[in-house]
């Protein structure tokens, strides 16, 4: 490593500089093209002070690079620096304030009108309550963090706002700061004894919102391309979303379209009027908008800002209306379940439909029936209007005995296949399910003899120009072959001859005009009348309107079609549109394709339900009676022959509903999963609500025991639950309570109980349906898989199946590579716009991580849903619903067999040190303290870049934030671990709730709502009635907030007005007995990590390492923590998830390395492919860590070491077969370096 002067050794400086800089050392020299930036990365000792790096940076630039416009700039990275965070911030906050200035100058001014409280790892930025302190913090502590992290501190940063600081700010300062930094004027904060106005809105006008008027001529938004100040616009809102700038003010920041573009609007308004504002301002109403056209220096785009009025109007947009008397039918439709095709919404096309009036319309995607139960949720069962289940399938013409494989081989035609009645759709199940599973290539063929095979109840069309029909007139085939290929449909169809004007551009049709196309229909049409098969018209469909034709444009772009910009005109058409679409043909014969034919069509077809309505459990017999005796066995070896009435009084209220609601099966199924797995050595974690029931408990399905906390005598079976000890831990654990021994024989007494109501599960009627969630180990999940089919029987189990549709970002992705390689600019609204429109399509399907759906050994799946491979894998095994699950799990019982870390780390660390995970102690003193500091670890938190817990590498605890959580929370108890865990899993329960009532003193870990349990045995324990209590806890843990009248029940009941107002914050709650069940999991994995560090460190690298690197991490600790610090330079918004993933081991191989543990070199000869080993008294890496040997090329290189010894280099590379850069890698690393480079030897080797 060179230091500065040897890389720059023309470079003469004063005499100052050169003391400073000539021990630094260069650790590259980076040019970034696009900034035209060179950037010194330099290592020092020293600090050195901004001012100095500046006159560094401008002799550089002005002695060396002066006719360049080069930019220049040093990033210093600093070692052995022994200061601390305190030290270094009295020393160079001037300095870290002045340097931001290069950085941002937002955050340069912010700082300097700050105070800083330093502790050991965090920094208080003490500020005026401003307008952009908050809106900007997070910049703040991104820029804080790296400066710091250059010194090799992590720090946390806080804002809190004072008073007593605001006379720094001059008036002039803050006019200034505002006019250039804000997109709209903000009031200065009055003085607080300053009377507030009455800003409720007083208007005459009843829509409008805000403002005195919205008078003005209105823009069309596609003609706002600069600065234009004031003006008016008119348009639907399609984005909103608030941010709260500081305690008075919000910024409401909304996208409105006109449907020429779309534009960003930014609203400031004072958070006593916001309730008002958010009342009337909505997402997808139309609104008139007052403000000012300018350039938004955040999004450097015209923006609307500084709004004066706002007012609802109504939806200005044409609205296609169907007039005729006589409604046509739609029979040809697509919709987003069409694979990347059709952007047809399938909810708005059949309000749509119902809308023009129209009795009936089919849905037929291609080749898949997905869209058959989101349809079905669209209409009521008693209501007239009716859905015509089909499929537009790929035929394949097989009327001779073909092979299997030569039916992949045939060509495909479109064929339309519509259900009749009951018998045809579970036909049509079968159909879609064999085109899928055994006859797919590209896409699922259906032989035209299976679907004779099938052919009942249903009816068969001969579809668009794609079908066998349109293709033989194209072919001009002979009317013998003519004749035959119409025998088998029983309707024929035509489309708007522009639905087909690509043939017209294309050679390969002999078609030159619109003319020509219409020949084609009429053809079509002479057909039918001559071997009398009915005619009927269709669009095709495949988006909603005219103009919805960009969304398929742009996801027709994105797969590679060259013609995308010229879509044809696949849209809905109403019946008059249609008719004028065949006027050509006269109107006798376009009314009979339009309108009588599809009436005629319609009018065949029942009213039938895709999915069958009623719940279709297995059945396993004696199930009742197996699971009361599995219960009360297991509670009699715990509690003893006498069991105590609070067991039996709960087991058998428990044991009652169970049995009654007919939900015995599946306790049976799961314990007899649970017990396989035990078997084999796994323990299996319980998720969800499962673990608040006793009788899972005692059936061995959840090691959660959810009584009320007590003590029971292993020896005599003494328990104890209502003595005052006892009592006062009520709603905690029973592992809270002190020790004690038995007063009757003098044994240790156990400690149980985690006070779990059982009617978060099944409700207080006992009829909620059940969810039993199994964490099994990773490597045991698929052995479990297979266990249910022993359990049912082939063909009894098929996997919980999945649909992937386009997401936003995705979306977003898509329609900026479409303008972009056009080199069109749009505004990001516009694009969000647009790609809105193509959110949604489905795009692949696949298969839910654990779920298994169960058939019953009397029904047949086809009753239920088609069939298929995820993602029509070919090289699969695996078959899934073909509808997505959620569609069917009110019929058919789904398992949630779902495979994690934990109970594999757990097996992984019991095997390699001989202790059963079980018998660890969960009140153990010394875990508890890893949740306080690092000091059982015998570490210092400096040792590990300022972390002060030693809950790394921890389930649960592990991530920074929870760090955090655990750090404020200042649990001090296994059940304050457990709430911590609950308000982690949670959503708007910690941060902006919680947090601030356990800051303000208002309540603590104890008493904060953390899990949803929580709600409904306060409220009890308060006085309300149990079966609104139970509703509140289920509106509130579902994010739907509170009712009125509830909170008027609450607050008779002295609920405080902190807990109603929690609540209504709440979106999303987790339930105690799963937070208590991951929690014994990590308390268990946070044992080992204190008494067997080696093989926890092993287990951990093994099972949860992500992104192990051996290069990174395993070539000691000083070349670890530089790779480290470099990562964290980066920034978290910069780092890809596998440079996120990778910091995140890095952490633990610090870590490891700071209790002075060590890895040993890789040796080929006894490297396990993917488990870390523990050899003399030091870690082994898997191969599988060293980076670019993949998981295949590892167990390859690991069955080529099993057979001998490598005896050179070319032998190791033909035996294992791994690529050059491999090879190179291992070479680099030292892996391989006592091999010689070939097998033959020479004198050389002799005289060494």
């Amino acid at each position: 490593m060179s230091t500065f002067f040897e890389v720059l050794p023309d470079l003469v400086v004063d005499k100052k500089l050169v003391n400073i800089f000539k021990d630094i050392k260069v650790l590259e020299v980076e040019f970034e093209k696009n900034m035209n930036l060179l950037i010194f990365k330099l290592e020092s000792k020293i600090i050195v002070e901004f001012n100095d790096r500046n006159k560094m940076k401008e002799q550089i630039k002005y002695k060396l690079f002066s006719k360049d416009s080069l930019k220049i700039d040093l990033e210093i990275n600093y070692v052995a620096i022994d200061k601390s965070i305190k030290e270094i911030t009295v020393q160079y906050k001037d300095s870290i304030i002045e340097q931001a200035k290069n950085e941002n100058l937002l955050v340069f001014l912010l700082l300097k009108n700050t105070e800083w409280e330093v502790d050991d790892y965090t920094i208080i930025i003490k500020s005026v309550d401003n307008p952009l302190a908050s809106d900007q913090f997070k910049k703040i502590e991104k820029y804080l963090k790296k400066v710091y992290m250059s010194f090799g501190k992590q720090i946390e940063c806080k804002l809190k706002f004072v008073e007593g600081i605001s006379q720094d700010y001059s008036q002039a300062f803050k006019e200034d700061f505002i006019r250039n930094y804000i997109p709209e004027p903000v009031a200065i904060k009055a003085p607080e004894n300053t009377k507030k106005k009455d800003t409720t809105k007083k208007t005459s006008e009843p829509d409008l919102i805000m403002g005195k008027n919205c008078d003005g001529k209105v823009f069309p938004i596609v003609d706002i391309t600069e600065e234009l100040g004031e003006l008016v616009i008119e348009g639907q809102i399609i984005n909103l979303e608030t941010k709260e700038i500081r305690s008075e003010k919000t910024i409401i920041i909304f996208d409105i379209t006109d449907f020429t573009d779309t534009i960003t609007c930014k609203m400031f308004v004072k958070n006593e009027e916001l309730s008002h504002i958010l009342e009337n301002v909505c997402k997808g109403k139309f609104y008139r908008i007052k403000g000012m056209a300018n350039l938004d220096k955040f999004d450097r785009e015209i923006a609307i800002g500084g709004i004066k009025a706002v007012k609802l109007i109504s939806d200005f947009r044409p609205v296609r209306k169907d007039n005729a008397e006589k409604k046509r039918i739609e029979l040809h439709l697509h919709t987003v379940m069409s694979d990347m095709d059709s952007v047809v919404n399938i909810k708005q096309v059949i309000e749509r439909a119902k809308s023009w009036g129209m009795p009936a319309i089919a849905i037929t995607d291609h080749g898949c029936l997905q869209a058959f139960p989101i349809a079905n949720h669209c209409i009521k069962k008693d209501e007239p209007f009716k859905i015509i289940y089909g499929v537009e399938a790929y035929f394949v013409d097989d009327t001779e005995p073909l092979t299997e494989d030569y039916v992949r081989s045939l060509k495909t035609y479109h064929g339309i296949i519509l259900v009749k009645n009951e018998i045809g759709r579970i036909n049509l199940n079968k159909l879609v399910s064999l085109s899928h599973l055994e006859y797919f290539k590209r896409r699922p063929r259906m032989p035209k003899s299976l679907i004779n095979k099938h052919r009942e109840g249903l009816i068969i069309g001969s579809a668009c120009e794609a079908g066998e029909l349109f293709q033989a007139i194209l072919e001009e085939k002979d009317d013998a072959e003519v004749e035959r290929i119409i025998d088998f449909y029983d309707y024929l169809e035509v489309q708007p001859a522009q639905n087909n004007e690509f043939m017209t551009r294309s050679d390969k049709f002999k078609a030159e005009n619109i003319e020509d196309l219409r020949n084609y229909v009429r053809k079509i049409i002479e057909l039918g009348e001559i071997y009398s098969k009915p005619v009927i018209a269709s669009c095709d469909v495949h988006f909603l309107d005219p103009e919805d034709e960009i969304y398929r444009r742009i996801i027709m772009a994105g797969k590679g079609f060259k013609d995308a910009d010229l879509q044809p005109p696949l849209y809905f058409r109403t019946t008059e549109e249609m008719l004028k679409e065949f006027e050509y043909l006269g109107p006798t014969k376009a009314y009979e394709i339009v309108i009588e034919n599809t009436h005629l069509i319609n009018d065949s077809i029942e009213k039938i339900s895709p999915v069958l309505p009623d719940k279709c459990p297995p059945e396993i017999e004696n199930s009742d009676k197996e699971l009361r005796e599995i219960c009360y066995t297991k509670a009699h070896e715990i509690y003893g022959e006498n069991l105590p009435s609070i067991v039996v009084e709960r087991l058998e209220r428990e044991l009652n509903s169970i049995i009654s609601n007919g939900f015995a099966v599946m306790y049976i199924i799961a314990q007899k999963l649970v017990w396989d797995s035990n078997d084999h050595g796994y323990l299996v974690g319980s998720r969800g609500s499962v673990g608040s029931s006793f009788a899972a408990t005692m059936a061995g399905i959840t090691e959660v025991n959810p009584l009320s906390p007590h003590y029971i005598c292993p020896n005599c079976y003494y328990t104890d639950f209502d003595s005052p000890t006892v009592l006062s831990y009520s709603g905690s654990s029973g592992c809270d309570m002190p020790d004690a021994e038995c007063p009757n024989c003098g044994s240790a007494l156990l400690k149980e109980g985690h006070d779990i109501p059982f009617e978060t599960f099944l409700g207080f009627n006992g009829d909620k349906e059940p969810d039993i969630d199994l964490n099994f180990s990773g490597d045991y999940q698929s052995q479990a898989h297979k266990y249910v089919e022993v359990l049912f029987g082939k063909g009894k189990a098929f996997r919980a199946g999945t649909i992937g549709t386009m997401a936003e970002k995705t979306a977003l992705g898509y329609v900026y590579k479409y303008f972009s390689e056009k080199e069109i600019i749009k505004r990001k609204a516009e694009i969000k716009r647009i790609a809105q429109g193509c959110t949604g399509v489905k795009r692949t399907t696949g298969q839910h991580p654990g779920g298994i759906i169960v058939v019953p050994h009397d029904r047949d799946i086809y009753e239920f849903t088609a069939i298929q491979r995820p993602a029509n894998d070919l090289k699969t095994s695996i078959i899934t619903t073909h509808y997505e699950y959620h569609s069917i799990d009110h019929n058919l019982l789904k398992l949630d067999i779902l495979g994690h870390d934990d109970p594999t780390i757990i097996k992984h660390l019991e095997d390699l040190t001989g202790v059963p995970a079980t018998t660890i102690k969960l009140d153990d003193k010394d875990v508890m303290s890893l949740f306080h500091s690092t000091e059982i670890l015998k570490i210092n938190p400096d040792d590990i870049f300022g972390i002060r817990l030693g809950c790394l590498g921890i389930p649960e605890f592990g991530t920074d934030f929870v760090i955090q959580m655990v750090i404020d929370a200042r649990p001090q108890t296994f059940s304050d671990l457990v709430r911590i865990s609950g308000l982690s899993h949670g959503a708007d329960v910690w941060i902006g709730n919680a947090q601030n009532i356990i800051t303000e003193g208002k309540a603590t870990i104890s008493t904060a709502i953390c899990t949803r349990d929580d709600i409904m045995v306060y409220l009890i324990n308060m006085g309300v009635d149990k079966s609104l209590s139970f509703n509140i806890m289920e509106s509130v843990r579902k994010g739907k907030g509170l009712r009125p009248e509830w909170e008027e029940e609450m607050k008779k009941h002295d609920v405080p007005e902190w807990y109603i107002w929690s609540c209504n914050k709440i979106s999303y709650m987790f339930p105690k007995a799963h937070a208590a069940a991951y929690v014994m999991m990590a308390w268990r994995i946070a044992w080992y990590k204190i008494f067997y560090p080696l093989a926890y460190y092993t287990a951990f690298f093994s099972i949860r390492a992500s992104s192990f690197s051996y290069e990174l991490m395993c070539l000691g600790k000083a070349k670890l923590e530089a790779n480290m610090k470099e990562l964290i330079l980066k920034g978290k918004d910069a780092q890809s998830p596998k440079e996120a993933d990778t910091l995140k081991d890095m952490r633990i191989v610090q870590e490891m390395y700071a209790r002075g543990f060590e890895f040993m070199p890789i040796d080929l000869s006894i490297a396990d492919q993917s488990h870390f080993k523990i050899i003399d008294g030091k870690i082994m890496p898997s191969l599988s860590s060293i980076d670019g040997l993949g998981e295949k090329a590892a167990q390859t290189l690991q069955e080529a070491a099993k057979k001998g010894p490598f005896i050179s280099k070319n032998e190791f590379k033909e035996r294992t077969k791994v690529n050059k850069n491999t090879m190179d890698k291992m070479i680099e690393l030292g892996i391989l370096e006592k091999l010689p480079e070939s097998n033959q030897l020479s004198f050389l080797d002799f005289a060494m």
